[in-house]
């Protein structure tokens, strides 16, 4: 068994998205089963790359110039689900590029843990979005996508807590503010395997969030800093725009962000 940090670089320097994914959940099953067994598998070091590997297609193209997605055709829909695909396999990367980039920090084995757990869901919510496609007689990489889904790793590549706080606190709670809408897309079209998918990673997502948070308040409690204060200064630097309500609240009282974190970055509304 590699190291875990090893592992995380492989899944990295893989380009399809499928095979990614592949490697991404057999790496997890083999920590798991491990971990089952009791033992606790070295987590080693890695150098991993400035960027993921990343298939030919989809072009990657700026934010501006995204076709704007209209659900209420069967062309927006599918473009929907297309735009959830590239977040989801980005994703995948996000949360393996963690576990190589910081493996120098000491962390309780917990951390591991969860983060491989999430990548493994990650690598699922891939999968459910691409079978999507497939179903309606498309694929992931047949659109256009977003260029700027790396723009968080790169911004926080040396911060281990800048990345916390941005990627699991901001980025995936957005997730779970505008998933329910998305639901209602899909199910008011009869779409039902959409549906439930986007109802399995709108489940899943609840506890990458908590993830995020549990594991930011250990790091601020090991450095003395107040969490709520320190959210607000990394978040200040490294993203870019303010907070953008409706805040699903509900979900992210459950996932460990009370309002006061994230009503005080936010533009109104």
């Amino acid at each position: 068994m590699l190291p875990l940090a090893q592992m995380a670089d492989a899944v990295l320097r893989t380009a399809d998205g499928r095979e990614k994914t592949a490697l991404s959940r057999r790496y997890a099953a083999e920590w798991q089963a491990a971990r089952a067994a009791g033992e606790t598998p070295e987590v080693g070091a890695a150098r991993p790359p400035d960027h993921p590997a990343r298939p030919a297609a989809p072009e990657l193209l700026s934010p501006r110039d995204v076709p704007r997605r209209r659900p209420g055709s069967p062309q927006g829909r599918t473009a929907l689900l297309h735009a959830v695909a590239h977040i989801e396999l980005n994703a995948v990367d996000l949360h393996w590029d963690i576990i190589a980039r910081f493996a120098h920090v000491p962390m309780p084995t917990g951390f591991y843990d969860d983060w491989v757990k999430a990548a493994d869901e990650e690598s699922k919510h891939f999968n459910l979005m691409c079978d999507c496609l497939e179903a309606m007689d498309s694929h992931y990489g047949a659109m256009p996508a977003h260029a700027g889904m790396w723009r968080a790793a790169e911004d926080t590549a040396t911060d281990f807590m800048g990345r916390l706080a941005v990627v699991p606190m901001v980025l995936e709670a957005r997730g779970l503010d505008v998933t329910p809408g998305m639901i209602a897309v899909f199910r008011k079209a009869g779409a039902d395997q959409a549906v439930e998918a986007l109802e399995t990673i709108y489940a899943e997502e609840v506890a990458h969030v908590a993830y995020g948070s549990k594991w930011f308040h250990f790091l601020c409690g090991r450095e003395n800093r107040d969490p709520k204060e320190a959210f607000h200064a990394l978040v200040q630097t490294y993203f870019h725009s303010p907070l953008k309500p409706p805040f699903n609240e509900e979900k992210r009282a459950e996932a460990g962000l009370p309002p006061d974190f994230y009503w005080p970055l936010a533009v109104a509304d």
